[in-house]
């Protein structure tokens, strides 16, 4: 019996709604443009709080304008409705192999975050908890899930790839296109009910599924009580995995100060006579005040794998025991893949930001092989790539 089912009543886009998730972005001036530039987009209604009539309220104030909007975009016939079906994704971009998925409805009752817990959707992440309460307030305002988690079938990986590549070979032109900002073009197909549905479903459910993304997301289908989330359920062979790297607006300690805080702490600090960039595994570089500083963290001789990641040293020793800052502190910021690091240069040269830190990607065998132990990941240390978007396929949840 498979874990992943059918969506009851889905929202299909006509085209013009897509959006990037509602978290991959360093500054939310960037969702106010975006969402200027096309009030339709899916952000309108994920973060109503940055829609350019709404600034100054808070997210909960503006949940009422949430409603509002989906309503009239439903109503305008941005969206059409769908009943009982699943959605081939295909994802392209030139020079890159496609990434497939499948939009469906996933039980929630089988979320594990630990070797203790049973079920078979693993989520691998520590999350904000104020992340998750907005976001199990916005889908109990508008009764909608806008953005799906993605999971990753580790068990049938490969015959979910070639099934779901056949199917779309076979299916025509899709039923909407929508291009992102990096250029990759995201197409869908729905598919209702009867053997091509019933045998992908089986495959999509066919072994452990990991979230890749959206842990904050799957938490908040728990938290609000949800029977099934909103997923896309891809395949390894569909994803990479770009860095993760952190800002710091505000540093607690001259940089003296911190190399004599790392080296106490059993940390190699060296200078670079150079500008800094993506480290090898196993090195963290630093940039800050024009200077580039490459570090080698000390492990955990008892730790586990996860506890000596480069992510989890940095948490540990760069940020809690050399500076002082939780991982919460408003002062970090958690960048993406999508932002290069002379992006991350440039807001420490231009004063927005003190300190950046330059982190190698985990691999995804890595993440697979934690997720599958059931360890947990330090917090935003995974950016998928090609990601899911939102506000191509929604799904009604009563």
């Amino acid at each position: 019996m498979t874990v992943v089912h059918p969506i009851s009543r889905a929202w299909i886009t006509n085209g013009g709604t897509g959006a990037q998730n509602y978290d991959e972005f360093a500054d939310d001036a960037e969702i106010t443009d975006i969402i200027k530039a096309n009030p339709h987009s899916a952000l309108a209604v994920e973060m109503p709080h940055l829609a350019p009539e709404s600034l100054g309220k808070s997210f909960l104030e503006s949940l009422p304008d949430a409603v509002v909007r989906l309503q009239r975009d439903q109503a305008e016939e941005k969206y059409r409705q769908a009943e009982h079906v699943v959605v081939l994704y295909r994802i392209t971009a030139p020079g890159e192999a496609p990434a497939y998925g499948l939009w469906s409805m996933v039980e929630t009752g089988q979320i594990s975050t630990s070797a203790d817990e049973p079920g078979l959707v693993i989520r691998n992440e520590d999350v904000f908890i104020s992340k998750v309460r907005e976001r199990v307030a916005l889908a109990e305002a508008v009764n909608t899930l806008l953005s799906p988690v993605l999971l990753l079938q580790t068990g049938r990986g490969e015959e979910l790839h070639a099934a779901l590549a056949e199917a779309i070979d076979a299916s025509g032109e899709p039923a909407a296109t929508d291009v992102d900002g990096s250029g990759r073009t995201h197409a869908i197909w729905p598919v209702g009910p009867g053997e091509l549905q019933d045998r992908l479903l089986a495959l999509a459910g066919g072994g452990e599924l990991v979230v890749a993304d959206g842990n904050h997301r799957s938490l908040a289908a728990q938290t609000g009580g949800l029977e099934r989330f909103l997923a896309v359920v891809t395949t390894p062979a569909s994803v990479f995995i770009q860095p993760y790297n952190r800002l710091v607006s505000e540093l607690p300690a001259s940089l003296d100060e911190l190399r004599d805080r790392l080296r106490e702490a059993g940390a190699t600090v060296t200078e670079l006579p150079r500008a800094a960039q993506l480290p090898p595994k196993g090195t963290i570089e630093m940039y800050v005040a024009g200077r580039t500083v490459a570090l080698e963290l000390p492990t955990d001789p008892a730790g586990t794998t996860v506890e000596n990641l480069d992510h989890a040293l940095v948490e540990r020793v760069l940020l809690r025991d050399s500076l002082g800052l939780d991982p919460g502190d408003k002062r970090i910021s958690y960048i993406g893949g999508d932002y290069p690091v002379e992006w991350l240069r440039g807001e420490v040269d231009a004063g927005r930001a003190e300190l950046a830190v330059l982190i190698a990607p985990v691999t995804v065998e890595d993440f697979v092989e934690v997720n599958l132990e059931r360890l947990k990941l330090p917090r935003k240390s995974t950016w998928f790539t090609p990601k899911a978007r939102g506000g191509l396929v929604l799904a009604e949840i009563r």
